[in-house]
């Protein structure tokens, strides 16, 4: 197969993906504004209703991310009222971070976002599960690369 260098843009699986997923946040994005989080906020509270009651570092490995990134994330959501940091008490260096009543509420309301991004799509549900999957091995392929 020839390739020209550098491939045109739209040719490039980087820019595939990052646009694809700047496309999705933008369909997110009013639902989210209603809900009053932010797209990582949103993927924070993600994980915590995956398993409530987690270290900052175990939130930031499971996002991978930099637990610094996360914790001005935890001190918005806090504020919010979603979440409480406590230290832990075997441990001062480690901060547990745990849904409150509010935050665990939120998740009802974010069924919507499933359906906004699904109303954009001529895709079927087993489509972008499919899609999902194939984009998660990719991603696991290059993580351990």
């Amino acid at each position: 197969m020839d390739f020209e260098f550098p491939l045109p843009l739209d040719r490039q699986l980087g820019y595939g993906l990052y646009s694809a997923f700047m496309a999705v946040s933008r369909v997110y994005k009013p639902w989210l504004d209603q809900l009053g989080l932010t797209y990582p906020q949103y993927l924070v509270m993600c994980v915590l209703w995956e398993e409530d009651d987690q270290t900052i570092g175990g939130i930031a490995g499971r996002l991978d991310l930099e637990p610094s990134t996360i914790t001005p994330l935890m001190k918005r959501l806090e504020l919010a009222g979603h979440v409480v940091r406590q230290r832990n008490p075997a441990d001062e260096r480690q901060v547990r971070v745990k849904l409150t009543d509010q935050g665990r509420a939120v998740r009802a309301q974010t069924r919507t976002l499933a359906d906004a991004l699904y109303s954009k799509t001529d895709m079927t549900v087993a489509q972008v599960a499919d899609l999902n999957a194939r984009v998660t091995a990719l991603r696991d392929a290059f993580r351990s690369a």
